[in-house]
């Protein structure tokens, strides 16, 4: 028995960004296991100490996490109000943590002892670090100060005022104990020596509140992050700004380095963490996430990957290990004795039949049965995906009978919400515009005596492709004058091998030829 030929599904692939090295090293960081807080997630750190527990600083907490299993392994609760900001030691033997109510806690990571605590802030401390040295604490409050503290005295060393709102980023120098680096909601960002004065060293305008800043391995970069944007400054340039990235499109909130610092990474709002290459400063890498990231921190052998976001969630990606297969020098081979020798059978790969029963479609049964309005129909009918209705009106066209199924057709309401939908799409650009001709072709005459309803989906059609039009005019543009620059940047670093491309011809260039007075 012949099957009728069904209806040849268009595949329309969505464009994928190329696989350079960058993409495949960090795709290799897998499926993303989720453990839920209660609270927003304030910070994330990871023990420099194998094995390397990362703590979550959430709500009037902070909790060590096993990297592997996902679990609680100790819970630091001495606090009264939220808490903020727990950081470890160098040797992962102390864990530093501020508060809402303006105290700092000093704990023993192996026994949760409560060992110190700095009293001296008038206002929330959002983040606290130990400096390199390991005997002193460093910590950035909403009193718009920073403080330095000696642990082995539980006293206080000095105070550096200077922002005019909150301080709520701020690090240490990975060089020197003295160098202290706070960015605040004045859009600043202040660097201060102890050995010298209580002035900044440094000062840089960000531009916007400033969420999160990093030193870089080598002492002398430092990043910030504030708004949307993300810049980078050279310390021993008096704070001159070497470049500014801007790939996110909502608030930056948190930065991080990798453990060999050629890459460092940031989180934010828009619910994405991207990589960056250190020499570079280009985006290499993409992470999406199903909310807000508020903290990100990676462990020291770039294994794990923890990301804290804005309902509590805490999602955790490790890297997926290899398995090395070795095989043998000696190959098995398969052998049939027949007489007194054995001859060698190759091995062959058997294909079962499937025994799965082909299902003719419903509108496949009318295309058989040429009811061509009844095919478009069943095709618009709301339970297939766009792709197999424009793969319907497709061979409708292929078989010359489109315009028999509009003139026939019953809901032309229906079809034209569909067109206004998805002709902007550029997958079905040019079939759609194929078909709303058609459709004005057929009742172009008739074009008054439809109902009010339909005149109001030929204006809605009308002022789509109006729009589109436009953003492609504006896209063109754009592309003009990017290339200008290009050009110039090209020519002013003696690269004239490196021409300016072409510009693109716009996909839905074609919509011009199809917008009508319906008035």
């Amino acid at each position: 028995m012949s099957y009728f030929k069904r209806t040849n599904t268009q595949l329309f692939s969505k464009p994928r960004p190329p696989i350079t090295p960058e993409t495949k090293y960090w795709s290799k960081f897998g499926v993303p296991v989720l453990v839920k807080e209660f609270g927003t997630i304030d910070n994330i750190d990871f023990s420099p100490v194998e094995p390397h527990y990362f703590a979550v600083t959430c709500s009037v907490r902070v909790q060590l996490y096993n990297p592997i299993t996902r679990c609680i392994v100790k819970n630091f609760n001495k606090f009264r109000e939220n808490a903020y900001g727990g950081s470890f030691r160098s040797d992962g033997m102390l864990l530093i943590a501020g508060g809402e109510e303006g105290v700092l806690r000093l704990f023993d990571v192996n026994s949760k002892s409560l060992l110190r605590v700095f009293k001296g802030h008038s206002g929330a401390v959002h983040r606290t670090f130990f400096t390199c040295d390991k005997t002193r604490i460093v910590s950035f409050s909403d009193d718009k100060t920073v403080s330095t503290w000696d642990v082995p005295c539980e006293s206080r060393l000095s105070t550096f005022s200077g922002h005019d709102d909150y301080v709520r980023a701020g690090c240490p120098s990975p060089l020197s104990p003295s160098i202290l680096l706070s960015g605040s909601y004045d859009g600043k960002i202040r660097m201060f020596d102890d050995r010298k004065t209580f002035d900044p060293v440094i000062t840089a305008d960000h531009g916007a509140p400033v969420e999160s800043v990093i030193f870089l391995p080598s002492g002398g970069i430092f990043v910030s992050a504030g708004g949307t944007d993300i810049c980078v400054w050279d310390a021993f340039n008096g704070g001159r700004m070497l470049a500014r990235i801007s790939q996110h499109h909502k608030t930056v909130t948190c930065l991080r380095v990798t453990s060999d610092g050629s890459r460092f990474l940031s989180g934010s709002l828009d619910r994405h963490v991207k990589v960056y290459s250190v020499s570079t400063y280009q985006m290499v890498h993409s992470f999406d996430y199903p909310n807000a990231v508020l903290s990100i921190d990676i462990s020291p052998n770039d294994e794990t990957l923890v990301a804290g976001m804005v309902d509590g969630l805490i999602s955790v990606r490790r890297q997926e290990t290899e398995i090395v297969t070795v095989k043998s020098k000696k190959k098995k081979i398969s052998a049939r004795y027949a007489g007194d020798s054995y001859r060698q059978v190759p091995q062959v790969d058997e294909i079962a039949p499937s025994n799965e029963k082909w299902r003719e479609r419903k509108f496949d049964e009318k295309l058989r049965k040429f009811n061509y309005s009844a095919a478009l129909k069943l095709g618009l009918c709301g339970r297939y995906p766009p792709r197999i209705t424009v793969s319907v009106m497709l061979e409708l066209i292929r078989r010359k009978g489109l315009r028999q199924a509009v003139a026939g057709f019953d809901n032309l309401d229906r079809l034209l919400h569909f067109l206004t939908k998805h002709i902007g799409d550029c997958r079905f650009t040019r079939t759609l515009i194929d078909v709303a001709n058609i459709v004005l072709d057929v009742y172009w005459d008739k074009i008054d005596e439809v109902p009010f309803t339909t005149k109001n989906h030929l204006k809605k059609l009308k002022e789509h492709l109006i729009q589109e039009c436009k953003l492609t005019e504006n896209l063109v543009t754009l592309q003009g004058a990017l290339q200008m620059v290009l050009a110039a940047t090209s020519l002013s670093t003696d690269d004239y091998l490196q021409q300016p491309e072409e510009p693109l011809e716009p996909t839905t260039a074609a919509q011009e030829n199809f917008i009508v007075d319906v008035d």
